[in-house]
């Protein structure tokens, strides 16, 4: 009889946490449509957990102010992870790329600055390829530069499209590529998204903004990220929906979610339009776009930054979506999600005196 009760003693703090958790879940309150072999995915303003179901834990730092050279960042930018969890950071100043392994200890350099083989002006992004190659977008010299992953340099491939802002390689060899025109007397520009060629060639037009005025902010913009199956998500921010394109650049799915707009607050007007040397008294629009940016984790759930802000800590909140697109929770991230590896999350934090660092943190969900 006593074992009894103690069993029963021990079981009731456990069935009252499961009852709390169930309590903090509710069914998913949106709408599954097919429009023409297109999936629609209609989410409700709330998620199904009003709980975080989602934790993060720091496991190593990388970058300092003062000490060796091999950890010292003049502009650290752009960063990716390989399979054996080594760590590559662009120096975007010093024009090379720094390599550690996954306890955060340097092993080795790749490049400098130059404009010869292997030498970079300036990089812009970094890219670790489908067969296991470095791929370096030097946004300066418009050009693209290949590195086994030991740093050995292999080739170099000059871009032949104009304004490229922004590229990604796909499995197949070729690209897809943001670029932006620029009319330099109005200011206004056009953002575009294009699947091309390994030779560059434009195959198709994914998506084009319509033309803004770079020099008034707040206005929307487009969003993209590759997917690891050479999908596309892609947003233009005006309104809260993400599309997602196949590897062929056809629409599969659409993600919508109800939302409030964020009102733009008067010291954020002022700072934004001191930033751009615009007239204080310039128009500008009363509210935030949609959202502001988004992530996607090798488990497909995409992490959307709002610009909501918490109350009591830094940050901004994020909605996240699970692989079917679902609203599933909200949670705090201090700064914005890089790259999800092996569910370990990387990011790049800037200090009080704005110094960066890159951090990794182990990531764990609860639902």
């Amino acid at each position: 009889m006593r074992a009894k009760i103690i069993t029963i003693i021990f079981l009731i703090p456990v069935l009252l946490v499961a009852l709390t958790l169930a309590q903090q879940k509710t069914d998913w309150k949106g709408k599954v449509e097919d429009e023409n072999g297109v999936i629609i995915v209609k989410n409700p303003r709330e998620p199904i957990y009003s709980r975080d179901i989602v934790q993060i834990e720091e496991e190593i730092s990388i970058g300092e102010k003062e000490g060796k050279e091999e950890y010292l960042f003049y502009q650290m930018g752009a960063i990716e992870v390989d399979e054996d969890e080594r760590i590559f950071i662009s120096d975007s100043k010093e024009s090379v790329i720094k390599v550690f392994n996954g306890d955060g200890e340097y092993l080795y350099s790749i490049g400098r600055k130059g404009q010869g083989p292997g030498e970079f002006e300036k990089i812009y992004r970094i890219q670790i390829t489908h067969n296991n190659e470095l791929l370096v977008f030097d946004s300066s010299t418009r050009r693209l530069s290949f590195f086994l992953l030991n740093g050995d340099f292999i080739k170099s491939i000059h871009i032949n499209v104009l304004n490229v802002l922004n590229l990604f390689m796909k499995s197949n060899g070729g690209y897809i590529i943001q670029s932006v025109m620029l009319d330099p007397v109005s200011a206004y520009a056009i953002s575009s998204i294009d699947l091309c060629d390994s030779q560059f060639n434009i195959k198709l037009n994914i998506a084009a903004s319509k033309p803004q005025d770079v020099l008034t902010p707040f206005l929307s913009y487009i969003v993209w990220k590759p997917m690891k199956n050479d999908y596309i998500a892609f947003g233009h921010n005006e309104n809260y929906e993400i599309d997602i394109f196949d590897s062929d650049g056809n629409i599969v799915r659409k993600i919508i979610k109800a939302y409030k707009p964020i009102e733009v607050s008067d010291e954020e007007r002022k700072q934004r339009l001191e930033s751009l040397q615009q007239p204080i008294n310039k128009d500008v629009p009363r509210f935030h776009p949609a959202y502001n940016r988004f992530t996607i984790d090798e488990e497909y759930r995409i992490f959307v930054q709002t610009w909501e802000k918490p109350e009591e800590r830094e940050g901004y909140f994020y909605d996240v979506f699970d692989p079917e697109g679902k609203f599933i929770t909200k949670t705090v991230f201090p700064f914005p999600p890089r790259i999800w590896k092996k569910n370990k999350l990387y990011t790049i934090e800037e200090d009080e005196e704005g110094y960066r660092y890159v951090k990794r943190y182990n990531v764990s969900w609860n639902y």
